[in-house]
């Protein structure tokens, strides 16, 4: 395909975006349609639909129309891409500009407020403070991408090796002493050695500080992963010497756990059905969220987000906060995480819960890309 060819693709696949139908369904409609496609025009093709989704607002502001045409036209126009060449006409490319269109494609100064729901915007300036618009800024941009060393099969530099050697190239984060950061290669990371073998496995920064940060009594500490979905604070957890115990309300969000758990070779106990006497030193509360701190990976989510979905998901926050509390040994504690920036999924259930319960909040962290990269959100209690 040609460039041009790739742009109509986006284009395309955005309108039906547009119309309702979600990011990956409709970016599978089209590869399934498009089967001339290689695997370098569906990443290409993938690639400008995200960029065109974080930058929704200001990629319509400037492409003039709130349409598919009109997002990719002013995403280009911002990038400062030859868009004259890329809306040709020719080869499958998009038709040529109107006169109009060629007035409206000039980018100048971006708010980076317009790229998310306006609605939520009280609540993200609320939440962020002073450094709202430099982490609304970051947020138009893709999220690096990180992986966890496996402690038990590798050291970071032997894991970069071994990654290298199968084209990912990695790099050692500073502060972060089982994270590397890839730098080039990523999409072969799910066939590298490294994976396959369990050396590495896929978590971004934050949540790997996040999860080091949850504190493990001395010895083999028992750890309840409350809301486990597919693991991967579970694996870091149990590589750090717990006994982890991994549960979720919908079990097949954890199906693939004992793979990767087994790849890594990680023993955690999978448990469907969790007995209310239960209790453990450490409960983990990975909560379901807006996920708004990880808006850079999956920017779809942030345009379908309402305010009825987030004022229930803060509702079921709060009763799983309760739930979970039940199963802390005495003289343990309870660990909140959420890939959020909001206050009401975080510090707000924070300073509810400490004054409903005379738990004593011990840790409160927010992180950012101005600190990390995806933005989470850590409380840690002690039981009383």
């Amino acid at each position: 395909m040609t460039p041009g060819a790739r742009v109509a693709a986006a284009i395309d696949v955005l309108d039906s975006i547009l119309s309702g139908q979600p990011a990956e369904q409709a970016l599978t409609n089209w590869a399934r349609r498009s089967r001339f496609a290689g695997s370098s025009d569906r990443a290409a093709v993938r690639d400008h639909v995200f960029d065109a989704l974080r930058r929704r607002g200001s990629g319509a502001h400037c492409g003039g129309a709130p349409s598919g045409r009109g997002v990719m036209l002013g995403l280009l126009a911002q990038d400062g891409a030859d868009i004259g060449a890329l809306f040709s006409g020719q080869g499958h490319a998009p038709a040529p500009l109107s006169p109009d269109e060629r007035a409206a494609a000039r980018p100048g100064p971006v708010d980076p407020r317009q790229d998310f729901p306006e609605w939520l915007l009280p609540e993200l300036q609320r939440s962020l403070g002073a450094d709202s618009d430099t982490v609304l800024a970051a947020m138009r941009h893709r999220a690096p991408v990180f992986v966890r060393v496996n402690a038990g099969r590798a050291t970071t530099e032997q894991a970069a090796a071994v990654l290298a050697s199968d084209g990912v190239i990695a790099e050692t984060v500073a502060g972060a002493p089982h994270a590397l950061r890839v730098t080039a290669g990523s999409r072969g990371l799910v066939r590298s050695r490294a994976y396959l073998d369990g050396l590495v496995e896929p978590q971004d920064l934050s949540s790997q500080m996040v999860t080091d940060a949850v504190p493990l009594p001395g010895g083999k500490a028992t750890v309840l992963d409350y809301c486990a979905g597919g693991g991967g604070k579970a694996l870091a957890l149990a590589a750090r010497g717990a006994a982890v115990t991994a549960h979720d309300a919908d079990p097949v969000r954890m199906r693939d756990l004992p793979h990767r758990a087994a790849r890594a070779g990680a023993e955690i106990r999978v448990c469907t059905t969790l007995d209310a006497a239960a209790r453990f030193d450490t409960v983990l509360v990975d909560a379901p969220c807006s996920g708004s701190g990880t808006w850079r990976r999956s920017p779809d989510a942030k345009w379908r987000l309402t305010e009825k979905r987030l004022n229930d998901l803060v509702s079921l926050q709060s009763a799983i906060l309760a739930t979970a509390a039940r199963h802390v040994a005495p003289g343990g504690c309870l660990a909140y995480v959420t890939c959020s920036y909001l206050n009401c999924e975080n510090r707000d259930h924070a300073a509810r819960f400490s004054r409903e319960t005379g738990w004593k909040l011990q840790l409160d962290r927010q992180l950012t890309p101005l600190n990390a990269s995806d933005g989470f959100y850590l409380a840690v209690w002690s039981a009383p």
